[in-house]
């Protein structure tokens, strides 16, 4: 878990049409707007929810992200295609398979 908190939720629910301010730990205390009308709890809760389950369906991509940049792809492509080897399949089909797409 990422730890979205409410202000993520909040800023996300009012966009480019207001600011937040005065955050206190996970509690929003004031809102500053620009016309629109703040979220109220419930609807913050609901964002919240939502941006972590979103955030939650792409740890697979995440963690493969992060597989794939330790491997040195062009060198070991190189090396393949000079040896007649499938060692760069192999380990991206490695990866694939440690972390399953959703």
């Amino acid at each position: 878990m990422t730890g979205i908190t409410k202000f993520d939720a909040a800023v996300s629910l009012i966009g480019d049409t207001g600011s937040v301010a005065t955050v206190d730990g996970n509690d929003i205390s004031t809102f500053y707007y620009q016309g629109c009308v703040a979220p109220d709890a419930s609807e913050i809760n609901a964002k919240q929810i939502e941006l972590q389950v979103a955030w939650d369906a792409q740890a697979y991509a995440r963690n493969r992200k992060t597989e794939y940049a330790a491997l040195n792809q062009l060198e070991m492509q190189f090396d393949d295609k000079e040896n007649g080897t499938t060692t760069w399949e192999d380990a991206i089909k490695a990866i694939k398979t440690k972390y399953p797409k959703g």
